[in-house]
C-alpha cells in the first residue's frame, strides 16, 4: 500500500531500508535481534501511516473550522502531524514509540513545517489530557500479540484498538472538538451517536473511516468522500430508491458508498433503480456521469443456472470471464472451472440477487 508522500521518509520504504547501499556495520545492526525489532516497529508505523491526499483532505476541515493548535495522539510517522501544520496549525504530536517520535520529527523537518510540529515521547494511558484546539486520534488498529488474533490482523472493534476509543473520554471536557481514524469495517453499533462518520476511498479503495466530533461534524451523520477528486456524498440526501428489473446498464457504487450506507442516496441522484433492496448494484436505461461507481452495459441476463449460462457464453465465443458477485453463495473459482470456456472473446457475469431471486446478468465495462 503506498502512502504516496511526495519526499523521502527518512530514507526507507515499506519494504525496510535499502540493503545494497549500506554499509557493514549497518547491514549487521538491521541482522541482529535489536535490528530486527526496529525494523517491525518502523513496518507498524509505514502500515498505519496515511496516504498525503487523504491527510492534506482530513487537515482542510480543521483548517475550515479555525483550528489552530491540534494534539494528534498517535501520532506515527507524522503524516497528519504534517498535513495539518502545512494547514496552519501548531501541532503537538504524540506517540509512545521512540522510532516514531524521531522519525515524525525527521519528516516534519523534510516538509518544513518543523517549527509548528512538537513531538512529544508519551503514553497515551498515561498522559493527562491538555487543553488545544482540536485533537486527532489515531489507535493502533492492527495486532501485535496476543492469543485471541494473529498478529498484523486488522482489528474491528474499538474496544480492541491500542489504546481504546474510550480514551477520548477523557479529553472531551477540554477539547470537545476532534477526530478519530477508525476502521473502514467498523460495526456501526459502535458509532458513537454524536458523531459524523466519514468513508474515504482512494482511486477506488476504501482506505479508512474518521469519527468527526464537536464543530468538525456537520449536519451528516454518514459521509463518503472519493479523493483525489474530492467527491462527496452525505446521508442528507434523499435515499428512498425503488427496486426494480435490471435494466441496459448497471452501475456497482464505490466501496465507500456501501460502507456510508448510501447506495440509496446515489440511486435517487442518478435516478437508479436497486436490482434488490438487500443489494448494491444500480440499474439504470442510459449511461450516466459519476465518480461514485463504476458503470458496465448489460447485453442479458436471466435466473441463474450453471447450463444455460454456459452455453450462452459458448455461442458468443466468449473464452475469459471476470466474475463479480453480491448477494450469491457461488464460490467464484468452482464457478469459473465449471464454464469450462475456450473462446477469443471477454464478458463480465455478475452473481446476485434480483428481487430475492438468484439471477445471472452478462455485459462489459462502458468504454
Amino acid at each position: 500500500m503506498k502512502t504516496g508522500w511526495s519526499r523521502k521518509i527518512c530514507g526507507w520504504s515499506r519494504s525496510g531500508p535499502d540493503r545494497r547501499i549500506m554499509s557493514p556495520e549497518e547491514l549487521a545492526f538491521v541482522s541482529s535481534p535489536e535490528g530486527a525489532a526496529l525494523l517491525d516497529k518502523l513496518a507498524d508505523g509505514l502500515e498505519q501511516a496515511t496516504a498525503e491526499v487523504v491527510a492534506t483532505h482530513r487537515a482542510r476541515r480543521y483548517a475550515n473550522a479555525g483550528i489552530q493548535t491540534v494534539a494528534d495522539l498517535g501520532c506515527g510517522i507524522g503524516g497528519d502531524a504534517i498535513a495539518m501544520a502545512s494547514a496552519g496549525a501548531e501541532v503537538i504530536a504524540v506517540d509512545r514509540e521512540w522510532l516514531h517520535v524521531a522519525m515524525a520529527r525527521t519528516n516534519a523537518n523534510a516538509y518544513d513545517v518543523g517549527e509548528r510540529v512538537l513531538p512529544v515521547l508519551a503514553d497515551l494511558t498515561e498522559l493527562p489530557p491538555f487543553p488545544v484546539g482540536g485533537f486527532f486520534f489515531d489507535p493502533a488498529r492492527r495486532t501485535v500479540t496476543g492469543a485471541r488474533l494473529a498478529p498484523g490482523r486488522r482489528l474491528r472493534s474499538v474496544d480492541d484498538y491500542l489504546p481504546p476509543l474510550s480514551l477520548i473520554d477523557r479529553w472531551h471536557p477540554l477539547t470537545p472538538d476532534g477526530a478519530v481514524k477508525v476502521s473502514p469495517g467498523i460495526d456501526y453499533a459502535e458509532l458513537p451517536p454524536e458523531t459524523e462518520v466519514e468513508f474515504v476511498s482512494l482511486g477506488g479503495e476504501v482506505k479508512e473511516a474518521v469519527l468527526w466530533y464537536g464543530r468538525l461534524r456537520t449536519a451528516a451523520t454518514r459521509r463518503a468522500t472519493l479523493l483525489p477528486n474530492g467527491d462527496t456524498l452525505t446521508d442528507l440526501e434523499p435515499g428512498e430508491a425503488a427496486a426494480d428489473s435490471p435494466r441496459a446498464y448497471l452501475y456497482e457504487p464505490d466501496g465507500a458508498i456501501i460502507r456510508a450506507h448510501l447506495v440509496g442516496q446515489l440511486a435517487c441522484r442518478l435516478g437508479a433503480s436497486l436490482l434488490d433492496p438487500q443489494i448494491a448494484y444500480l440499474a439504470v436505461d442510459a449511461p450516466v456521469s459519476t465518480s461514485f461507481a463504476c458503470g458496465y452495459q448489460i447485453e442479458d441476463y436471466f435466473p441463474f443456472q450453471l447450463k444455460r449460462l454456459r452455453t450462452y457464453l459458448r455461442e458468443r465465443n466468449v473464452g475469459t470471464v471476470t466474475i463479480k458477485k453480491r448477494g450469491s453463495p457461488l464460490d467464484v473459482d468452482v464457478l469459473r472451472q465449471a464454464l469450462r470456456l475456450r473462446g477469443a472473446d471477454h464478458r463480465i457475469i455478475f452473481l446476485t440477487q434480483v428481487m430475492g431471486r438468484p439471477t445471472v446478468l452478462i455485459g462489459n465495462t462502458l468504454a
